[in-house]
Protein backbone atom coordinates (compact mmCIF):
# COMPACT_ATOMS: atom_id res chain seq x y z
CA UNK A 1 0.00 0.00 0.00
CA UNK A 2 1.60 3.06 -0.90
CA UNK A 3 0.16 6.55 0.40
CA UNK A 4 0.31 9.82 -0.14
CA UNK A 5 -0.71 11.66 3.01
CA UNK A 6 -2.36 15.11 2.64
CA UNK A 7 -4.28 17.69 4.96
CA UNK A 8 -4.02 21.12 6.61
CA UNK A 9 -1.65 21.59 9.79
CA UNK A 10 -3.32 20.33 12.91
CA UNK A 11 -6.14 18.10 10.61
CA UNK A 12 -4.64 14.50 12.49
CA UNK A 13 -2.56 13.44 9.89
CA UNK A 14 0.41 12.50 11.93
CA UNK A 15 -2.33 10.44 14.48
CA UNK A 16 -3.38 8.68 11.65
CA UNK A 17 0.13 7.97 10.38
CA UNK A 18 1.10 6.79 13.71
CA UNK A 19 -2.19 4.36 13.45
CA UNK A 20 -1.16 2.91 10.08
CA UNK A 21 2.24 2.57 11.46
CA UNK A 22 1.26 0.91 14.09
CA UNK A 23 -1.03 -1.58 12.67
CA UNK A 24 0.79 -2.30 9.51
CA UNK A 25 4.15 -1.91 10.24
CA UNK A 26 4.21 0.75 6.56
CA UNK A 27 7.07 3.15 7.22
CA UNK A 28 6.42 6.85 7.89
CA UNK A 29 8.31 8.64 5.41
CA UNK A 30 8.09 12.38 6.47
CA UNK A 31 10.41 14.53 4.46
CA UNK A 32 11.45 17.20 7.03
CA UNK A 33 13.06 13.88 9.05
CA UNK A 34 14.38 12.54 5.95
CA UNK A 35 16.75 15.47 4.85
CA UNK A 36 17.84 15.79 9.13
CA UNK A 37 18.96 12.65 8.32
CA UNK A 38 20.53 12.33 5.21
CA UNK A 39 22.81 15.91 6.38
CA UNK A 40 23.49 14.09 9.19
CA UNK A 41 24.95 10.72 7.08
CA UNK A 42 26.51 13.43 5.11
CA UNK A 43 25.38 11.93 1.80
CA UNK A 44 26.03 13.66 -1.68
CA UNK A 45 22.29 14.38 -1.72
CA UNK A 46 22.40 15.56 1.88
CA UNK A 47 24.72 17.65 1.19
CA UNK A 48 23.76 19.84 -1.54
CA UNK A 49 20.27 19.75 0.66
CA UNK A 50 22.59 21.59 3.87
CA UNK A 51 23.91 23.96 1.48
CA UNK A 52 20.41 25.55 0.78
CA UNK A 53 19.19 24.61 4.34
CA UNK A 54 22.53 26.53 5.85
CA UNK A 55 21.40 29.48 3.25
CA UNK A 56 17.60 29.39 4.87
CA UNK A 57 16.85 28.34 1.40
CA UNK A 58 14.03 26.08 0.12
CA UNK A 59 15.64 22.79 -0.64
CA UNK A 60 14.80 22.08 -5.06
CA UNK A 61 12.60 19.53 -6.08
CA UNK A 62 15.45 17.81 -7.82
CA UNK A 63 17.11 17.30 -4.39
CA UNK A 64 13.63 16.12 -2.42
CA UNK A 65 13.07 13.74 -5.48
CA UNK A 66 16.35 12.31 -4.82
CA UNK A 67 16.10 11.45 -1.19
CA UNK A 68 12.47 10.37 -1.43
CA UNK A 69 13.85 7.78 -4.41
CA UNK A 70 16.46 6.98 -2.55
CA UNK A 71 14.89 6.29 0.50
CA UNK A 72 12.42 4.40 -1.37
CA UNK A 73 15.37 1.56 -2.05
CA UNK A 74 15.13 0.66 1.29
CA UNK A 75 14.32 -2.49 2.40
CA UNK A 76 11.34 -1.64 4.32
CA UNK A 77 9.52 0.39 1.84
CA UNK A 78 9.02 -3.09 -0.05
CA UNK A 79 5.46 -3.44 1.60
CA UNK A 80 4.96 0.17 0.81
CA UNK A 81 5.16 3.32 2.63
CA UNK A 82 3.15 6.13 3.52
CA UNK A 83 5.20 9.56 2.26
CA UNK A 84 4.21 12.61 4.70
CA UNK A 85 4.61 16.14 3.70
CA UNK A 86 5.75 15.54 0.36
CA UNK A 87 4.55 16.37 -2.75
CA UNK A 88 3.53 19.48 -2.09
CA UNK A 89 2.99 21.19 -5.29
CA UNK A 90 1.96 19.31 -8.41
CA UNK A 91 5.26 19.78 -10.06
CA UNK A 92 6.71 17.53 -7.57
CA UNK A 93 3.55 15.62 -7.90
CA UNK A 94 3.80 14.84 -11.37
CA UNK A 95 8.27 14.00 -10.61
CA UNK A 96 7.19 11.90 -8.22
CA UNK A 97 4.82 9.89 -10.27
CA UNK A 98 7.30 9.69 -13.20
CA UNK A 99 10.26 8.31 -10.25
CA UNK A 100 7.85 5.69 -8.72
CA UNK A 101 6.83 4.43 -12.69
CA UNK A 102 10.49 3.64 -12.78
CA UNK A 103 10.61 2.22 -9.64
CA UNK A 104 7.25 -0.19 -11.06
CA UNK A 105 6.14 1.01 -7.47
CA UNK A 106 2.78 3.47 -8.21
CA UNK A 107 0.78 5.53 -5.79
CA UNK A 108 -2.56 3.24 -4.70
CA UNK A 109 -3.63 6.19 -3.08
CA UNK A 110 -3.49 10.07 -1.67
CA UNK A 111 -5.71 10.68 1.89
CA UNK A 112 -6.56 13.62 2.31
CA UNK A 113 -8.08 14.21 6.40
CA UNK A 114 -10.14 16.93 5.56
CA UNK A 115 -11.57 19.33 8.45
CA UNK A 116 -12.85 22.73 8.33
CA UNK A 117 -10.46 25.56 8.77
CA UNK A 118 -12.37 26.78 11.02
CA UNK A 119 -12.56 24.05 13.29
CA UNK A 120 -8.83 23.83 12.94
CA UNK A 121 -8.13 27.23 14.12
CA UNK A 122 -10.45 26.18 17.69
CA UNK A 123 -8.39 22.95 17.91
CA UNK A 124 -4.73 24.24 17.63
CA UNK A 125 -5.30 27.81 19.42
CA UNK A 126 -6.40 25.76 22.05
CA UNK A 127 -3.45 23.36 22.47
CA UNK A 128 -1.12 23.46 24.94
CA UNK A 129 1.88 21.74 25.27
CA UNK A 130 3.72 20.36 28.89
CA UNK A 131 6.72 21.92 29.45
CA UNK A 132 8.34 18.70 31.06
CA UNK A 133 7.36 15.69 28.99
CA UNK A 134 6.08 17.24 25.79
CA UNK A 135 2.50 16.19 26.20
CA UNK A 136 -0.01 17.72 24.02
CA UNK A 137 -3.22 18.64 25.93
CA UNK A 138 -5.82 21.59 25.77
CA UNK A 139 -6.64 24.57 27.66
CA UNK A 140 -8.63 22.33 29.93
CA UNK A 141 -5.20 20.68 30.98
CA UNK A 142 -4.01 23.19 34.05
CA UNK A 143 -1.28 20.89 34.80
CA UNK A 144 0.44 17.99 32.74
CA UNK A 145 -2.23 14.95 33.56
CA UNK A 146 1.18 12.93 32.93
CA UNK A 147 3.65 14.17 34.88
CA UNK A 148 2.19 17.27 36.40
CA UNK A 149 4.16 19.84 34.68
CA UNK A 150 3.59 23.07 33.76
CA UNK A 151 0.65 23.27 30.23
CA UNK A 152 2.02 26.34 27.67
CA UNK A 153 0.69 27.72 24.42
CA UNK A 154 3.44 27.39 21.59
CA UNK A 155 4.36 30.85 19.70
CA UNK A 156 3.20 28.56 16.39
CA UNK A 157 -0.22 28.25 17.92
CA UNK A 158 -1.30 31.46 18.24
CA UNK A 159 -4.44 32.40 15.72
CA UNK A 160 -3.08 35.29 13.99
CA UNK A 161 -0.36 32.55 12.91
CA UNK A 162 -2.47 29.70 12.82
CA UNK A 163 -4.87 31.55 9.66
CA UNK A 164 -1.16 32.41 8.15
CA UNK A 165 -0.42 28.74 7.92
CA UNK A 166 -3.78 27.55 6.93
CA UNK A 167 -3.26 29.87 4.02
CA UNK A 168 -0.01 29.55 2.58
CA UNK A 169 -1.30 25.68 2.98
CA UNK A 170 -4.32 26.21 0.81
CA UNK A 171 -2.41 28.24 -1.73
CA UNK A 172 0.17 25.51 -2.35
CA UNK A 173 -2.13 22.27 -1.95
CA UNK A 174 -5.50 22.77 -3.35
CA UNK A 175 -4.11 22.40 -7.22
CA UNK A 176 -2.54 19.11 -5.64
CA UNK A 177 -5.54 17.89 -4.36
CA UNK A 178 -7.11 18.40 -7.86
CA UNK A 179 -4.18 16.75 -9.26
CA UNK A 180 -4.80 13.81 -7.62
CA UNK A 181 -8.59 13.81 -7.75
CA UNK A 182 -8.11 13.79 -11.66
CA UNK A 183 -6.10 11.10 -11.20
CA UNK A 184 -8.47 9.27 -9.65
CA UNK A 185 -6.54 8.50 -6.75
CA UNK A 186 -7.92 10.87 -4.14
CA UNK A 187 -9.45 9.60 -0.94
CA UNK A 188 -10.75 12.44 1.17
CA UNK A 189 -12.18 11.09 5.30
CA UNK A 190 -13.90 13.99 7.26
CA UNK A 191 -11.31 14.56 10.24
CA UNK A 192 -13.48 16.12 12.06
CA UNK A 193 -14.44 13.31 14.60
CA UNK A 194 -12.75 11.01 16.71
CA UNK A 195 -9.52 9.67 15.54
CA UNK A 196 -10.58 6.28 16.03
CA UNK A 197 -13.95 6.76 14.02
CA UNK A 198 -11.47 8.36 11.38
CA UNK A 199 -9.00 5.61 12.10
CA UNK A 200 -11.78 2.93 10.88
CA UNK A 201 -13.04 5.01 7.79
CA UNK A 202 -9.59 5.43 6.45
CA UNK A 203 -8.99 1.63 6.77
CA UNK A 204 -11.95 1.51 4.91
CA UNK A 205 -11.47 3.50 2.39
CA UNK A 206 -8.45 1.99 1.63
CA UNK A 207 -9.68 -1.58 1.69
CA UNK A 208 -7.22 -2.87 4.54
Amino acid sequence: MNIVLLGAPGAGKGTQAAKLVEEFQLPHISTGDMLRAAVKAGTPLGQKAKSYMDAGDLVPDDVIIGLVTERLQDADTQKGFILDGFPRTSAQAVALDAELSKLERPLDAALLIDVDPEVIVRRLTSRRMCKDCGYIGSVADETCPKCGGEMYQRDDDNEATVRNRLDVYEKSTSPLIDYYRGCDLLVSIDGDRDPQVVYADVKQALGL
